[in-house]
């Protein structure tokens, strides 16, 4: 297993620092009560009005054909590594409210959503990778998904795996440290690209 805690300037909860985003996966199945217990923790999510936008269609190894169908949606290079993934899921966004309305805040509420199943799947000693390079169409013609709905990322999930199995570039990318922007480049107050004086002092 690669441990990579995040080198937090500030303190933050060990989930925080623990959750990161692997391509290296075991073969070791995903237990069904942890699986739900993810789905649950996306079920609490907050989001605008309560209209709880997402949808998850999940597929495991343990129903190839299905696990198939998921798998062939995504685009080759993440098949490359994701096959070893035990459990595959699909987030789905409901862009439209009830009564016909453009629901804006839908793909930040999934958002949320994952972030609780991610958090979760952390705590239970399983990671996720979440995956934009995936297409869509396929994806809304294979399960057929309403107009009203667009798919919006795939997530693997799993046990760490070694990265020694990965292939060169995808291995090194693997072992690398953490990186993110300092808060200086993203934290304002007063206009936009002023620095906030929290960070200041």
């Amino acid at each position: 297993m690669t441990q990579k805690l995040a080198p937090t300037e500030y303190p933050v909860h060990d989930f925080i620092r623990s959750r990161w985003s692997p391509r290296a996966f075991s073969d070791r199945a995903v237990e069904p009560e942890k699986l739900l217990s993810l789905l649950e923790a996306a079920r609490w999510a907050p989001s605008s009005f309560n209209h709880q936008p997402w949808s998850f269609i999940v597929a495991t190894k343990e129903d190839v054909t299905e696990y198939n169908r998921l798998f062939s949606t995504l685009v080759e290079f993440n098949q490359g590594w994701a096959k070893n993934a035990p459990v595959l899921i699909l987030s789905v966004a409901k862009i439209r409210t009830d009564d016909g309305k453009t629901n804006r805040h839908a793909f930040h509420d999934v958002g949320l959503a994952i972030e609780n199943l991610i958090l979760q799947a952390t705590s239970l000693g399983l990671f996720a990778h979440q995956i934009g390079g995936f297409n869509a169409d396929t994806a809304r013609e294979t399960y057929q998904i309403p107009a009203d709905y667009e798919p919006a990322t795939v997530l693997t999930i799993g046990y760490p795996g070694d990265p020694e199995n990965l292939p060169d570039g995808l291995r090194d990318r693997e072992l690398a440290p953490r990186t993110r922007k300092p808060l200086s480049e993203f934290v304002f107050t007063g206009q936009w690209g002023n620095t906030s004086p929290l960070l200041k002092g």
